[in-house]
């Protein structure tokens, strides 16, 4: 059974989606009607831009959506998943390639969703800290010691974990970690605690838009972030994107229970290789590829 998986924040680089523009009638297209219901040309920027111009939230969250959708898009028949996950943004690129979404209700909503979590990480300051060579439990329970808001974020792979929360709290946190026997404790160069209770205010300006949103019947299950679970119900699905924005990223989990309902390969759709690279964590001789056209 094929897997199919969607990258997330922190994929993209400049020059992103070009061949695919230049090679692909049908990419070219999706992309122009990417740049008329943005408002602006993304192309622009991710096939010339900076880096830096690339991390901007508004930027970024978008072009891994366009790059990963129109690929997939672009495979036309041979795009046959038997089951589909993608890491936090990425779960709405899977819902695309899944026929939950249509494409341009999926743009509009990251879109919107990157504007929102911007708003968010700017009323408190706020971050993310990895931790890695902790079992998941110990980081969970040092995190419910420490006082402020700091959650796990991202359980992106055995002993990978991302923490997420008040600046205050998070570096208490990686302290305590440290002394616990972490390898590594390190701040991240984010703008925000994203998957945590601060996300709130985005979560609540981001629900609206996707209650008002038609999710159709996918044409295979989505392992969803917040229960790691395969869902084909798009009421089921609707509720768990809301969740997705304070609820933690459960991508270890994702990737143990897609091999146990019978994943024979991954098959990664988008710029990078860090997902095929987490799968390779839990299980060295796991099939992993990049979607290529």
């Amino acid at each position: 059974m094929k897997a199919y998986v969607f990258p997330g924040q922190g994929a993209q680089f400049s020059g992103m989606g070009k061949d695919l523009y230049e090679n692909s009638p049908l990419a070219k297209d999706l992309f122009l009607q990417a740049n008329d219901i943005l408002g602006f040309n993304i192309t622009d920027v991710m096939f010339e831009g900076t880096d830096e111009e690339l991390k901007q939230t508004k930027v970024t969250q978008p072009a891994i959506f366009l790059h990963s959708t129109i690929l997939a898009a672009c495979l036309g028949d041979s795009f046959r998943p038997d089951m589909v996950a993608g890491h936090s943004l990425g779960e709405f690129s899977a819902l695309v390639a899944n026929k939950s979404l249509r494409f341009e209700d999926g743009l509009k909503l990251v879109y919107q969703r990157a504007l929102a979590m911007q708003k968010a990480c700017e009323k408190e300051p706020s971050t993310m800290a990895a931790i890695l060579g902790l079992e998941d439990h110990v980081v969970e329970e040092i995190c419910a010691t420490i006082d402020g808001v700091v959650v796990p974020a991202n359980y992106n792979c055995p002993g990978q974990l991302v923490i997420s929360g008040a600046i205050p709290a998070v570096e208490k946190a990686c302290e305590k970690l440290t002394e616990a026997g972490a390898k590594r404790a390190l701040i991240l160069p984010v703008g925000g605690a994203f998957h945590s209770p601060l996300m709130e205010p985005a979560r609540e300006e981001l629900a609206a838009a996707i209650q008002e949103t038609i999710f159709s019947n996918p044409v295979c299950a989505v392992y969803q972030n917040v229960n790691a679970k395969a869902v084909i119900d798009p009421l089921e699905i609707q509720a768990n994107l809301v969740s997705q924005l304070t609820g933690a990223v459960r991508w270890t989990q994702i990737m143990h229970a897609m091999i146990a309902d019978g994943a024979s390969e991954v098959i990664e759709v988008g710029p990078g290789k860090v997902l095929q690279g987490l799968f390779k964590k839990v299980d060295r001789a796991f099939p992993c590829s990049s979607a290529e056209l």
